[in-house]
């Protein structure tokens, strides 16, 4: 099987030299750029699969960058992640905004980078839309049915959304804010402490299959499916 893409657009030597060493082994060839002009050459020559963006950036910036591959058609469907030290609300909403895919904070470990990837392009690509297998649950969802060694986990519609959220943004920690965001919807008013009222529930349900321990809590954050 050929290897899906991944460009790396960093000015960083250190990381770049990193994250070769990360991708020796892995399920994709890592592409490099320092710059924005040095990445849309490459994006036009080796039409990557999905781009890992640094915010801060030589001359054009990253978010900048973003910015203007998603305004083109012919590249607005390739799937960024955004890199950097960055960490308040207000820049994940402003790199959210510019149309990025996920956004990973420095320093990162580069398992979870590699399993943010993972779970990137699982979400984007047609063949792998209906099955999504992660520790140890298989959840197909063109037929609706959640199976833990072959037994089936019934929920209701709002826990089935939540597991399905969790399991497609694997190892990131989500705010109540953004999980009502993400699953219920913006426009929806509902209390953020409805969220822990459904992930109890969802939790009950996992309970039955030793699975429950996967959706965690951290203390003064909020939530997150981690299988590490």
């Amino acid at each position: 099987m050929q290897k899906k893409k991944v460009l790396l657009v960093e000015d960083e030597l250190a990381i770049r030299e990193m994250m070769k060493f990360a991708f020796i082994n892995s399920d994709y060839q890592l592409l490099e750029a320092e710059d924005a002009e040095q990445a849309q050459l490459m994006i036009v020559q080796e039409h990557p699969n999905l781009i890992l963006l640094d915010w801060m950036l030589p001359g054009i910036s990253g978010i900048e960058l973003a910015k203007r591959l998603k305004e083109n058609d012919s590249n607005n469907e390739i799937p960024i992640i955004m890199l950097t030290a960055r960490s308040e609300e207000t820049d994940r909403i402003r790199g959210f905004d510019a149309g990025i895919d996920d956004y990973v904070i420095k320093p990162f470990s580069p398992k979870e980078l590699l399993a943010r990837i993972k779970a990137v392009l699982r979400r984007v690509s047609p063949e792998n839309e209906g099955g999504i297998e992660l520790g140890g649950i298989c959840f197909n969802n063109s037929h609706h049915r959640i199976s833990i060694k072959d037994k089936v986990m019934s929920l209701g519609p709002t826990e089935y959304k939540l597991l399905h959220f969790f399991m497609t943004h694997p190892e990131r920690v989500y705010t109540r804010e953004q999980l009502l965001d993400y699953v219920w919807g913006g426009d929806v008013y509902i209390e953020e402490r409805t969220v822990d009222v459904h992930i109890r529930r969802l939790r009950k349900a996992m309970s039955e299959f030793d699975v429950a321990h996967l959706i965690q809590t951290v203390r003064g954050s909020g939530y997150r499916f981690s299988v590490e």
